[in-house]
């Protein structure tokens, strides 16, 4: 079994030491899915929600939320971020926004919670701009799928 890195010999959280790490390009990139209701679906993508555009409003709450995750995270570093993007692609036949999110940076430690991140607050003001039309709403399958830079390379993750 592998060590936990945030814990110390006596079990008390930790945050990892990276000063020996050297610097590399780094990037992650996380998906997830919003699904709806045809009839919201077809509100945000025509823009007729009474909270205004709520994709545009959704994406920049991403960014926002990638920019501030180690004030969200206990133990997360604090990654200088050279680029983060927020994108969608809506399927009408399925009625989902699925959110993928890039991350990129130069520096000690990945940057798969600000991915993450993004993806799960982008997801969540979508829900929150569209709950009084769609209380059934369902945030799924937030997941990293792939990331490059430092000891392990470039992973797929699907």
């Amino acid at each position: 079994m592998e060590e936990l890195t945030h814990m110390d010999a006596l079990g008390r959280p930790r945050m990892v030491d990276v000063t020996g790490k050297p610097d590399t390009q780094r990037e992650a990139v996380a998906k997830g899915v919003v699904r709806m209701k045809p009839a919201t679906f077809d509100l945000i993508k025509e823009g007729r929600l009474a909270k205004g555009d709520v994709l545009a409003v959704a994406q920049l709450a991403g960014i926002m939320a990638a920019k501030e995750t180690p004030r969200l995270i206990p133990l997360c570093h604090p990654v200088l971020l050279g680029d983060s993007r927020v994108e969608f692609n809506l399927d009408r036949a399925e009625s989902t926004v699925e959110i993928t999110a890039t991350v990129k940076s130069s520096g000690k430690t990945g940057v798969e919670m600000e991915a993450l991140t993004a993806v799960a607050v982008t997801a969540l003001t979508i829900y929150d701009m569209c709950k009084a039309v769609d209380r059934g709403m369902r945030i799924e399958h937030i997941r990293l799928v792939r990331k490059s830079g430092g000891k392990s390379g470039s992973v797929e993750l699907g």
